[in-house]
């Protein structure tokens, strides 16, 4: 019975005159926006979350997302649709990011040995390990791990994106420890 006062009370306003009165810069109508729209988008946001603090931070970014590109809005169209394919938007990315960073492995440094050719035991040494891996893949851990550059340093420096470096790093990573684990199971 809530939803259906807080509809009925969303239809009656005329969300549409008020988005085009925002994107001619008048405070109140965003003001009005932003109250009227609110709990309805939070809602469609708290459906994935629960009561986590996601659906605030997301909230925000929607209204963030919906201020940078409000000249995109046609007067003509329904409101309501469009701000739901915006928050639609924030949740993926929202749900990416969080995903991202779950599998994302932080490595201060990489292990270094005493000697970079095959030890006593045989067991080969980092250097011979990184040489084994795409030159790329190389260049980034160089990078990364000896010259100490950020993953957008090295983006802006390969002429390649973020994420096609945080892929690459990701990749060599785990060449490196497969490559150690075959050591540690061929060893007496």
């Amino acid at each position: 019975m809530h939803a259906e006062t807080g509809a009925a009370r969303l239809a009656a306003v005329d969300l549409e005159g008020l988005m085009v009165r925002y994107q001619q810069a008048d405070g109140t109508a965003a003001a009005v926006l932003v109250e009227q729209l609110s709990p309805h988008v939070y809602r469609f946001f708290t459906s994935q979350f629960g009561s986590s603090t996601e659906p605030d931070d997301m909230l925000q970014e929607l209204w963030l997302r919906i201020h940078r590109v409000r000249h995109t809005y046609r007067p003509s169209a329904p409101l309501l649709p469009w701000v739901y394919a915006i928050a639609h938007r924030v949740r993926i990315d929202n749900y990416r990011k969080r995903h991202r960073k779950s599998r994302e492995i932080w490595v201060s440094a990489l292990p270094e040995y005493a000697n970079p050719s095959r030890d006593a035991s045989g067991v080969r040494g980092f250097d011979e390990l990184v040489a084994s891996l795409p030159g790329s893949q190389r260049e980034i851990l160089r990078m990364r791990n000896v010259d100490g550059l950020s993953i957008d340093e090295i983006a802006r420096a390969t002429s390649s994106t973020t994420g096609a470096v945080k892929q690459k790093t990701h990749r060599a990573y785990r060449r490196l420890r497969t490559l150690l684990e075959s050591q540690d199971h061929s060893k007496p």
